[in-house]
């Protein structure tokens, strides 16, 4: 599996790829000087950059992603994890708990989720 981290700014921009992906490049450009307030040349550039890693595609003008949204979350929500707690998801959840209050329907999503994941795993 890839180490797929992004910089804040080309997480930015993959937000952009993943609302709109297929898109033309021209296209993109205008939506990351819109959005973003880049040069046409920082956009091809981060593009380039992206394509390299096996982000991104940009075949004849058309850009889209390779990899999801969800791969690359996954990705830094464990990075973020094992820098900060350890890897350990109970402790952070525990200190998380300690200054936030969930409402009742953040409850039943995390319940939910749990299941989901607990009978993934004994499958």
């Amino acid at each position: 599996m890839s180490d797929y981290k992004l910089f804040e700014s080309e997480y930015k921009f993959m937000e952009l790829i993943w609302a709109h992906a297929p898109i033309n490049s021209t296209e993109l450009v205008k939506l990351c000087t819109e959005e973003l307030g880049w040069k046409k040349s920082t956009t091809y550039t981060v593009l380039r950059k992206l394509c390299e890693r096996g982000i991104t595609k940009n075949v004849e003008a058309i850009v889209t992603y390779i990899v999801p949204r969800e791969e690359i979350q996954r990705q830094e929500s464990k990075a973020f994890l094992d820098k900060t707690f350890n890897g350990s998801l109970p402790l952070f959840l525990a200190s998380f708990l300690k200054k936030e209050t969930l409402s009742e329907q953040e409850l039943k999503e995390l319940k939910r989720i749990i299941n989901e994941s607990t009978n993934e795993a004994e499958d």
